[in-house]
Formats: C-alpha cells, sequence, structure tokens
C-alpha cells in the first residue's frame, strides 16, 4: 500500500498509556516466545485483557516459563497450521486488536527445514487471517514480518517500505509471502464491509533479556559465557541493524492503538530500526557482550554453508516522519540491557521483575 499523503500523521497519543489498554481484549499469536513474552508482560502492565495462542516454547529456559505468564493470561496451545483450531481460539478471545508474532524465526532452520517453515511462517498467516475475517470483534491487526523481507543487493544505503521485496532464502521467501497474504485479505475482505486495518512491523535484528533460541548471537553469546565458553561467530563483518526489544514493543503498541484511532494511516507496512550510526557489524557486538560479561570472550569459526546478507538495514523515515517514532536506546544501551538482564537473571533475580524494570528505564 503507498505511503500517505504528507499531511496524514499520527496524533502523538501515547502508545504506553493505561487508559486506552486497560481491559483491552487483545490476542497474542506467538507468546510464548521472545518478543511475545515482551508484549505480553507491558500489555499486562498496562492492564489489557490478554489472550495468547502459540506452540509452546521452543526450549528450556524460556520467558514464557520464567515469568509465569501461563497463569497471567488467557494462554491456550493451538497450532496456526490448523484451520480449525485457529478458528475456534480466535473466536472464543473475541479480540479488539490481534498482535501476530507467531512464526518460525530462525534463518537457518527455515534452511534445513523449508516446508515447515513456509507452511507456519505463510499458511499460519493465511490460516489467521480467516479466522479474522470472520470474528465480528477484530478491528485491528498488527502483524510482524521481518527487515529479510526486501530483495537485498548489499546497498550501503538502507531499504525503504517502497522497495522490492523478495527472498533469495528460505526464511526471507517465507515472510515475503506473510506479507503478501496480509496484502491480499486487506484489499479483499478487510476494507468494506467491515474494517480491520493490517499493519505490518519490519524491525531490526531484536536483542534483549530472555531470548534462548539457537542461532541468534546474543543468546548464543549468554548461553557461551555462563558456561565459560568461547563464543563462536560465522561472519564477524556483516552489518546488521541491531534494537532492543523494547523498540518493537513500543513500536507495536503504538500501531496498535493506532488500528483503532486512525486504521487509515496505521493500514500499510512499517519499517523500525536503528539510527544509522547504530548498525554494527557482528563483531562489534561480540566485543561488546563481552566487554559486559566478565570473561567473555569470542572466535571466528568461518562457515561458507547457506546465504546470509553482508550488508542489511531498513529506513525509519516514513514512521519517524508520519507516527513521530525514533529508537529511545542506541545499541551500546540495547546490548548492555540485554547482558545486565541476563546476568541478573543468572544469579537468581526474578524475569518479571527485570522486565519490568527494564520497561521502567525506557519509558523515562
Amino acid at each position: 500500500m503507498p505511503a500517505p499523503d504528507s499531511d496524514q500523521k499520527a496524533s502523538r497519543n501515547d502508545p504506553w498509556s493505561a487508559s486506552f489498554w486497560t481491559g483491552r481484549r487483545v490476542l497474542i499469536t506467538g507468546h510464548t516466545g521472545f518478543i511475545g513474552g515482551w508484549l505480553s508482560l507491558a500489555l499486562l502492565e498496562l492492564g489489557a485483557d490478554v489472550h495468547g495462542i502459540a506452540l509452546p516454547p521452543p526450549g528450556t529456559p524460556s520467558l514464557f516459563a520464567a515469568s509465569g505468564l501461563e497463569s497471567r493470561l488467557a494462554h491456550r496451545i493451538v497450532d496456526l497450521r490448523d484451520l480449525d483450531p485457529t478458528r475456534q481460539a480466535v473466536r472464543e478471545a473475541m479480540p479488539e486488536i490481534v498482535f501476530h508474532l507467531a512464526a518460525q524465526p530462525i534463518v537457518r532452520q527455515a534452511r534445513q527445514q523449508p516446508v515447515e517453515s513456509f507452511a507456519t511462517n505463510v499458511m499460519g498467516t493465511v490460516h489467521l487471517l480467516e479466522a479474522l475475517r470472520g470474528t465480528d470483534s477484530v478491528r485491528g491487526l498488527v502483524a510482524f514480518t521481518t527487515d529479510k523481507v526486501y530483495r537485498n543487493r548489499e546497498w550501503h544505503w538502507a531499504y525503504r517500505e517502497s522497495d522490492e521485496l523478495g527472498g533469495v532464502e528460505p526464511y526471507g521467501a517465507s515472510k515475503v509471502g506473510t506479507e503478501q497474504a496480509l496484502d491480499a485479505y486487506r484489499s479483499s475482505y478487510f476494507q468494506r464491509p467491515r474494517r480491520i486495518a493490517v499493519a505490518t512491523i519490519r524491525a531490526g535484528n531484536v536483542v534483549g533479556g530472555g531470548d534462548w533460541a539457537a542461532d541468534r548471537l546474543v543468546p548464543d553469546a549468554m548461553r557461551a559465557f555462563a558456561a565459560g565458553e568461547t563464543l563462536s561467530i560465522r561472519r564477524p563483518h556483516s552489518v546488521r541493524p541491531w534494537q532492543h526489544v523494547l523498540e518493537a514493543v513500543d513500536a507495536t503498541l503504538l500501531l496498535g492503538r493506532l488500528t483503532l484511532e486512525q486504521p487509515e494511516l496505521a493500514d500499510q507496512a512499517w519499517n523500525f530500526g536503528p539510527r544509522e550510526e547504530d548498525r554494527q557489524t557482528v563483531g562489534w557486538i561480540a566485543d561488546r557482550l563481552a566487554a559486559a560479561w566478565p570473561g567473555g570472550s569470542w572466535r571466528h569459526e568461518p562457515d561458507e554453508g547457506g546465504y546470509e546478507a553482508g550488508l542489511l538495514a531498513v529506513s525509519s523515515d516514513k514512521a519517524r516522519s508520519l507516527l513521530g517514532w525514533s529508537p529511545r536506546w542506541g545499541v551500546a544501551q540495547a546490548i548492555d540491557n540485554s547482558v545486565a538482564w541476563y546476568r541478573r537473571w543468572h544469579q537468581g533475580e526474578d524475569a518479571t521483575a527485570l522486565v519490568r524494570e527494564q520497561i521502567g528505564a525506557y519509558r523515562q
């Protein structure tokens, strides 16, 4: 969808306003995951009536288990690859706003298991959209895709929402398929007779405490350092748009509110990434991680199997201009806060209290 006219901008309402979220019924797919867990905890703190559908956490530990989310929201185990259970769960939740984060999110896993990744990311999204089409309570949908939906040309400038989409490996291609499914339902079913505003988020590389996924730099580093081992890095010179998970949560809450208050503006794709000076190499991030964890170290172990972009960046100019959004924490602060979260959790501190503390610091 094309960008709105320049005079169409978001009002500066606080996306973290408890007066907006208190009692509002929301559904989160993928609430057992990393970003979904942070979003769930934030919405619970703001007083929302939170419902979640997802597969069980992929492993132990998990933020979902560590924060006791199962007992704090309406939790259902649902596989979005199954249409009928998805329909039933959505109808039972009767949400006003849906946040879609359920996905197979790991690039290397998608290369190893492409059928599962396409089924989850594309058909799982189609099944959710079909369920929303038959649920009258829904007015807004905010769906996560990825910065990797852009056809990567190794440009030295950041991709904008108007740039060509295209995946050259299974993960990126599956997320392009997700975007196309969202576009198709937006234009075919969600304009008339009932409007559902569909906002998609193309975020950068999200980091933060409570992520224990395999084949991600920060959780791999935290596992290695906690065990007294050296972190192995495949491509230290690759550049990525690193940002703290609270930047993604902030953008999600903002778009969720706008789907109700300014649906014509919200109803399109949005990039949310760091400032240009905060795009750093994998090696720079590894150095920062090691410096923040006593005794931390890393080594380069080349692995040429599979495709990975050397340079990837997204422009948040549209979000800054039309939504008034900009990141609050630079990359150094994002990494330092992430390591502090893990270190304190390993020392026995409560996961939920650590999330609350960092939310408070972010909002100051």
